[in-house]
């Protein structure tokens, strides 16, 4: 399905602007209309992480004339794997600001709109209103049903990518024209049901591969050339080296685009999503203790016995002295309740809190009513106990 060009042309282009995108003006299809367009284009990409990076840089060798970029967070040793808009000399510093040098380097001609502060109901009409289309680079449920439905209410395409350890999908969600996010994924998964890529991984230049699908239809949508993934999922294999496409229909009944939308304004995504489950809020709530009062335990010989809930490998790279390795899985089939002691007080953690407290609910409704589980997890350990640890 060819749609029109989204963005008009701008007024010309510079001599040395000619001069750099001269291999994109010898396409026919570019030409210098074309090229007049992406000028013209004001892009917002959301998260200067994983997807965000390539996005970004690529965007930016294009030509694109405003790019928008926002993000909250500050670059850390672990995002240099795949994060590639980013150095070693940016460690520690915004994410937002160090994206936006590397863009300059890139291209002086782009004009970059910094955006530092977390998306949210109460900002993201505001942020998105001044942007022609939106590519979406963040990894967690909440903000892309934010972004779907912020889209949807001002009528802008959403340009949205995904990559979980060696699989990734990308889609163009334009309720104008076809479907939206909502469509294809009506509700969120139960909490904790799918891991993130900070809990699962992620291929590093899986990244770069969905990436660069993203912005191939941000530049499709922009000048009006080619067949755009509207009503359609790309889904790429990288173990298989396959990309294999899937229809996507619009939903007459969706809350958001159907005929008779019950959601007109934006709504509380985190609380919609269920970032933890109910029954792990009040497994946790009186049940959660610090890193801090799990090392006075340890040095006390308190009688307990500490569980991590983490995967094999997680548990290889990092884990507190003493703890048993018993995954969540198998928390969540019932195993791991054989493996529990009965004169013991049983204390779970993982990597960040989320994960045992979704265990803690399954051993107390078990009849282990003292357990409790540590806040923040390892990473916490490594930051209040034992600083020489590697964090991930």
């Amino acid at each position: 399905m060819s749609l029109p060009p989204l963005v008009s042309p701008a007024d010309d282009l510079t001599v040395d602007e000619v001069r750099r995108y001269s291999r994109h003006l010898i396409i026919p299809d570019v030409g210098k209309t074309g090229q007049r367009r992406l000028k013209n284009a004001r892009v917002l990409v959301v998260g200067a992480g994983g997807l965000g990076s390539p996005a970004l840089l690529y965007l930016a060798a294009a030509g694109v004339g405003t790019l928008g970029v926002i993000d909250f967070d500050v670059v850390d040793d672990s995002n240099l794997q795949r994060q590639v808009i980013h150095g070693v000399s940016d460690v520690g510093r915004p994410k937002a600001v160090s994206a936006m040098e590397s863009i300059q380097e890139v291209n002086p001609f782009v004009n970059v709109v910094l955006h530092e502060e977390r998306l949210d109901s109460d900002n993201a009409m505001r942020i998105f209103e001044p942007y022609d289309l939106i590519v979406d680079g963040t990894d967690n449920f909440a903000t892309r049903y934010l972004v779907n439905d912020t889209c949807v209410l001002l009528g802008k395409p959403y340009v949205w990518g995904s990559i979980y350890r060696f699989d990734g999908q990308a889609s163009v969600f334009w309720a104008e024209h076809g479907p939206c996010y909502r469509c294809l994924y009506p509700e969120p998964p139960p909490p904790g049901m799918v891991p993130s890529c900070a809990e699962g991984g992620v291929l590093g230049v899986l990244c770069a591969s969905i990436g660069s699908i993203q912005v191939n239809e941000a530049i499709k949508l922009i000048t009006g050339i080619g067949d755009p993934l509207v009503g359609r999922l790309m889904i790429y294999d990288a173990l298989d080296m396959t990309y294999r496409p899937v229809r996507v229909r619009k939903d007459p009944e969706c809350p958001v685009c159907g005929k008779n939308p019950t959601i007109t304004e934006l709504i509380d995504y985190e609380e919609f999503c269920g970032l933890v489950s109910e029954d792990a809020q009040k497994a946790a709530a009186g049940s959660t203790i610090t890193a801090s009062e799990l090392k006075d335990m340890l040095d006390r010989e308190d009688n307990i016995f500490l569980v991590d809930v983490r995967e094999p490998n997680e548990y290889e790279i990092v884990s507190i002295p003493g703890a048993v390795l018993i995954p969540k899985g198998e928390f969540l089939s019932g195993a791991a309740l054989e493996r529990l002691p009965q004169d013991k007080r049983i204390v779970l953690h993982c990597k960040s809190g989320a994960r045992s407290a979704e265990c803690l609910a399954v051993v107390k409704d078990a009849g282990f009513a003292d357990a409790v589980h540590v806040g923040g997890g390892v990473l916490a350990w490594v930051n209040q106990v034992d600083p020489s640890l590697p964090a991930y």
